[in-house]
């Protein structure tokens, strides 16, 4: 009678401790340690950016030497790519969301779920070592033969990159086999969250890409310790090679990041337009299609690489048959829209940006498709924006939109809604303001990643550094409102939203410790509003 009574209560209370938290296999705790740990490395690196943009506020030295500069784009590169963006949403939410929304007690693999959060741990603090050791200069992309050099910190990032590597692939294993394997009684493939959709797509490129990477990254590690010639052209290498390994799965690598963000923005706009979304099964297979293809494009990244004329063609080609399916999502939201009972709440608002920006992101990735022009933009703060508008504007907003949604059944309070608004406001001017500006001088040819720059494109980067401020300023605000509410907020009911999906149908909020007290029959789709007369 003991463990039924304790199996009931919810999943925060049944035991205390750190200990409890440590060795805990509940998927809701470790996505709550993942979602932890995230935020603090999304504040550092947030924080390595702010710093350099106000050294770019003039064109000469402000307050960072060359080395400072070069060793602070570097590491924000690395932790948003590897420790934020990368394990973000699929860590985090999905850690937490997944099994509530298929109707399943946990994940197929509790052990080994826990393991993946130790490793991307053990690979955050070598990354740390590396930062302490300076001089990390290399950029996120590692290139050779500049990381060839023998310098530690660089050893030190490779070998942190390697460990994140291997817990997004744990991850991604535990994820398609309970997809497969654990779904409630009726869940059938087209009952699933559209977000269940995201992540299965996204496992798929975590399990088969990530290997990829893994492997490039040991004979970087062993050419650097036994001098063997693989991508050092001075030792009879092929630095191009080593290019091509990294983009095999660093373009998968992009839809690794922003899959899941569309599989949240399709649960926010479903959800606050109180009605069926449009054309789910559309939106369902362009996630897969979006995984197939992004295993084809990678050549896209080595235009200017020296590849054959015939390669760069048929990767241009190759390119332009990504805009298919993620238009799709587009159109098809903007049609669920169209005549809803649309509430402005602040997730919707999360994910009313998502739409905004990933329609510019991927309207200039189209323009980076084009072979003649991305000669021109190759390498420029062009580029620079076309990625932060898919991998900050599209995939950590729809991360914070998650956040807010599941809120209320990650901790069982409600955060105040006007300064929510308001934080999300903020966040919108202030990233529009940031990126928008980088189009255009970007455009102009201005270089990235300069230290000096020409005089010319000084508004630009003033424009830029107050962005970021008001960005930063949004966010901060997002996240203390956040905080505040497990001290003074309001309990929330079981389905605030008024959602059709199990997590808000069915668990209690919070959840216990199972999840459901009964197993969970599903009888109708997840956006089914219409029928209901929502």
């Amino acid at each position: 009678m003991t463990a039924h009574v304790h199996d009931n209560i919810n999943y925060l209370k049944t035991s205390k401790g750190l200990k409890s938290w440590l060795t805990t296999v509940d998927h809701k705790r470790i996505g709550l340690m993942y979602l932890a740990s995230i935020l603090v490395f999304f504040i550092t690196g947030g924080l390595y950016a702010l710093l350099f943009r106000l050294e770019l506020w003039t064109p000469n030295k402000d307050f960072l030497s060359v080395d400072q500069y070069n060793n602070f784009f570097t590491m924000h590169g690395v932790i948003m790519v590897f420790l934020v963006v990368v394990p973000g949403i699929p860590g985090a939410l999905g850690n937490f969301v997944l099994p509530l929304q298929i109707g399943a007690k946990d994940l197929a693999f509790p052990k080994l779920n826990l393991t993946s959060l130790y490793l991307y741990w053990l690979g955050a603090i070598l990354a740390v070592i590396s930062l302490l050791a300076g001089h990390a200069d290399s950029g996120w992309t590692f290139y050779a033969p500049y990381s060839l050099s023998k310098n530690p910190a660089v050893m030190w990032m490779l070998t942190a990159a390697f460990l994140l590597g291997f817990s997004s692939i744990l991850t991604g294993l535990n994820f398609i086999v309970t997809i497969h394997k654990m779904r409630a009684p009726g869940m059938t493939w087209f009952r699933m969250p559209l977000f269940i959709w995201a992540l299965y797509a996204t496992a798929i490129m975590q399990v088969f890409a990530t290997p990829v990477l893994g492997i490039t990254l040991i004979l970087m590690l062993v050419e650097n310790f036994f001098h063997i010639g693989i991508f050092d052209p001075a030792l009879g290498g092929d630095p191009i090679l080593m290019q091509h390994f990294f983009w095999f799965y660093s373009h998968p690598a992009v839809y690794i990041i922003v899959v899941p963000a569309f599989g949240i923005a399709s649960e926010l706009i479903a959800t606050f337009s109180k009605k069926e979304i449009f054309g789910y099964k559309f939106i369902a297979f362009s996630s897969v299609a979006i995984t197939v293809i992004g295993f084809l494009v990678w050549g896209h990244h080595m235009f200017v690489a020296g590849q054959s004329e015939v390669a760069d063609t048929i990767f241009s080609f190759l390119t332009f048959f990504t805009a298919i399916p993620s238009a799709i999502k587009v159109f098809n939201w903007t049609t669920t829209l169209y005549k809803g009972s649309i509430e402005l709440r602040t997730p919707m608002l999360y994910g009313l940006q998502v739409l905004f920006n990933f329609t510019i992101g991927g309207l200039t990735g189209i323009i980076l498709a084009i072979l003649s022009v991305d000669i021109h933009l190759h390498d420029t703060y062009f580029v620079v924006s076309h990625f932060h508008y898919v991998a900050m504007g599209t995939t950590m907003i729809a991360f914070i939109g998650g956040i807010h949604y599941w809120w209320p059944k990650m901790t069982g309070r409600m955060y105040n809604e006007v300064v929510g608004k308001f934080a999300s406001l903020l966040v919108f001017v202030g990233f529009n303001t940031v990126f928008f500006p980088q189009l255009i001088m970007g455009s102009q040819g201005s270089p990235r990643r300069y230290y000096h720059y020409l005089p010319d494109f000084q508004i630009f980067h003033q424009i830029s550094t107050i962005g970021i401020i008001i960005l930063a300023v949004g966010l901060f605000t997002a996240l203390i409102n956040l905080l505040m509410s497990l001290r003074r907020a309001p309990d929330a009911p079981q389905n605030p939203w008024g959602a059709r999906t199990l997590e808000w149908e069915f668990a209690e909020t919070p959840p216990v410790l199972f999840n459901f007290k009964e197993t969970p029959v599903v009888t109708h789709g997840p956006y089914e509003f219409a029928k209901e007369g929502a």
